[in-house]
């Protein structure tokens, strides 16, 4: 008989009471566990890359909370840097990539897709410890996103580096997206038969685009990776997050092919609900800094969430990553909250 898995089974348009949770960047820095783990084996990229301490990680929140799901410990960046720009963490600062795509050219890149395969292998030994009530959710990130730092070389204000490409430049900037894309589909097939049960598109970046630009960048090349991931694995949902669409958040629900949508902190739940196709399941969308504050702000917002998506297959999530500053005991509180009905 097969483990019933609430989280999954909301992606595949059932109704659960209570909504299963998990939390964006719940294996992460707000967790003095992780903290330790880092300051002994070393810096962000050298835990990625050492599978067993990525599995460790991956698995650390669930030791502490009735989370519904695991995600991957791993990074958006490692698709650039197995397209071959080299990629560190500056402490402090966050990640660097070089060459810059602003000035190298595709067909100097040199691929190194072997360095995808210690992730899969993370995938292999989560899955082997995990419970078999809990999904296994993978992730990348999505084209427009990725290409944002593999121009700019980092982080960048307003992604203006890349929106500057777009206009001077955008032959070279469909084929950085094509390229992106297409290596994301590998990796996320990748991961997939590594064992994880649904995987996640990050478009962190996707609400600094204008409508026709959101439409070329965020929608088509979504599409195309959900249409490519379905083609191999019809019977793994996709999750889509476009960080900021705002009201192009429908548009890109109906023509993405995605599964289900994530919902950023800056979204009317009750408005979403509106806006969604029926029986689409929605994620979300809880701002991770009203978490910070706990108690009474908590509590209020958690139940406006539940109360505005109780009509439609639901998980509760942050509308962004967790912050690292986050109290142990507002997540602990955030569980009673969603798991057992005291709101």
């Amino acid at each position: 008989m097969r483990a019933d898995k609430p989280l999954l089974a909301v992606l595949k348009g059932e109704r659960r009471d209570p909504s299963p949770i998990w939390m964006m960047r719940q294996a992460g820095r707000y967790l003095p566990e992780y903290r330790a783990l880092r300051a002994e084996k070393g810096g962000f990229l050298d835990l990625v890359y050492d599978s067993d301490a990525a599995a460790e990680i991956t698995l650390q929140p669930l030791k502490r909370f009735p989370l519904d799901g695991a995600i991957l410990f791993s990074d958006i960046l490692i698709v650039p840097f197995a397209i071959g720009q080299d990629l560190s963490f500056v402490a402090g600062e966050g990640p660097r990539l070089a060459p810059t795509m602003d000035d190298a050219r595709i067909r100097d890149l040199e691929p190194h897709m072997e360095r995808l395969a210690p992730i899969y292998e993370t995938v292999r030994k989560v899955k082997a410890d995990l419970s078999p009530e809990t999904t296994f959710l993978g992730f990348a990130g999505s084209p427009w996103t990725v290409a944002t730092y593999m121009i700019a070389g980092q982080g960048s204000r307003e992604q203006a580096e890349a929106r500057r490409l777009a206009y001077a430049d955008p032959g070279k900037l469909h084929s950085i997206l094509d390229l992106i894309a297409t290596v994301t589909v590998e990796y996320l097939s990748g991961q997939i038969e590594a064992g994880v049960d649904a995987v996640q598109l990050f478009d962190s970046w996707s609400g600094s685009l204008a409508p026709a630009q959101f439409e070329r960048f965020v929608i088509a090349r979504t599409a195309w990776i959900v249409d490519q991931l379905r083609k191999r694995h019809p019977r793994v949902p996709i999750i889509g997050f476009p960080r900021g669409a705002g009201g192009k958040l429908g548009t890109y629900a109906r023509e993405t092919g995605v599964d289900a949508i994530g919902l950023d902190e800056t979204a009317d739940p009750v408005w979403a609900h509106r806006e969604l196709p029926d029986g689409m399941p929605v994620q979300g969308n809880l701002d991770p800094l009203t978490l910070i504050a706990g108690g009474a702000p908590l509590k209020e917002a958690v139940g406006r969430i539940l109360d505005a998506l109780s009509g439609r297959p639901h998980i509760f999530n942050l509308g962004h990553g967790i912050q690292q500053d986050t109290p142990i005991a507002s997540v602990e509180e955030l569980m009673a909250l969603v798991k057992g009905g005291t709101r």
